[in-house]
């Protein structure tokens, strides 16, 4: 039997997040605003959710595409440092790396990516050794890669065919015009998490009951995020309902639907119930919120386990 190298394999978009916080207003068409804050970090869905998990100890491996200039530097720096494999993320000559500028106003959010690299990679080049090394494939951001959204369908076949088990965050669609193969791609996703307007637009049902009801019969875990409201994970017929832990120390939200996904993720490849993975989704997701920036709260497994304690009361086994 194949030793596995790595828990997660995560494919999917990298660029860098420029957060201008402190705003007064979001901006307006026009007018100049001016921001208190500004934090210059990793960013992007996959490398956040990446990069997380693997401060949760868990081992994770990338695939994805930056350019070869110095976003791509800091991204790799960055994943390094968090103990991410970087072996299999491609570096082009032509292509820049992608950047996202994000505006946070109080608890709401404006943001603009130009997605450079990260339109070429697709389901080619996640090979058939990157899955046979390892248990558990994640992929988010579906929508804004181009290159690699046709051949989802394949992917996730490939990766249920050499045993791994697998999960999907499809974030916001920028195009608003939520296309994809649900019918055929949801039946190999082990894990579904959009969040709540992500699954109604999906689903196009004016409500999260409807929308489960559309899906039901042909996917598996759906997990809906709803920010300060908390999550609702479905199976068959079991359902949890997972409150937020409150934050009294906000920062700013990015990022935190993605920290709770590797949250949820961490317990579900342990055999954990759907009820400690809920629960340790939450609790990353509140975690996130406690600094500026997608992955900063996160450090190493024994300062996250001594703050989360100190902060929620509450112990990552």
């Amino acid at each position: 039997m194949q030793v596995k190298k790595f828990d997660v394999l995560v494919t999917g978009e990298l660029n860098i997040d420029l957060i201008l916080s402190g705003l007064q207003q979001l901006p307006e068409t026009g007018k100049e605003i001016l921001a208190a804050k500004m934090v210059y970090t990793l960013g992007s869905s996959s490398a956040i959710f990446a990069s997380n998990l693997s401060a949760l100890g868990v081992s994770v491996n990338y695939c994805g595409c930056i350019g070869n200039d110095d976003f791509g530097k800091k991204i790799l720096d960055d994943l390094v440092a968090k103990g991410v494999g970087i072996n299999n993320i491609i570096r082009s000559n032509t292509l820049e790396t992608g950047i996202t500028v994000a505006f946070n106003f109080e608890q709401n959010r404006a943001m603009v990516t130009y997605p450079g690299a990260m339109n070429e990679l697709s389901e080619k080049d996640i090979t058939d050794a990157m899955l046979c090394n390892a248990r558990h494939l994640h992929v988010s951001s579906v929508f804004i890669q181009p290159a690699l959204k046709p051949g989802l369908v394949k992917l996730f076949k490939r990766a249920k065919n050499a045993g791994l088990t697998t999960s999907l965050d499809p974030q916001w669609d920028s195009y608003e015009k939520w296309d994809c193969d649900w019918e055929n791609l949801l039946p190999n996703v082990d894990v579904f998490l959009p969040n709540t307007e992500e699954l109604k637009n999906i689903t196009n049902k004016k409500n999260t009951d409807e929308a489960i009801a559309a899906l039901k019969d042909f996917a598996n875990i759906i997990v809906v995020k709803n920010s300060v409201e908390g999550a609702i994970a479905f199976y068959k017929k079991e359902v949890i309902e997972q409150p937020a832990f409150i934050n009294d120390d906000f920062a700013d939200a990015i990022g935190a639907g993605d920290s709770f996904d590797a949250g949820f993720i961490r317990q579900f490849i342990r055999d954990k119930s759907l009820k400690d993975c809920a629960e340790m989704g939450a609790i990353c997701g509140a975690l996130n919120t406690t600094a500026y920036g997608g992955t900063t709260a996160f450090t190493d497994l024994h300062s996250i386990r001594k703050l989360v304690q100190k902060k929620f009361n509450y112990t990552i086994q």
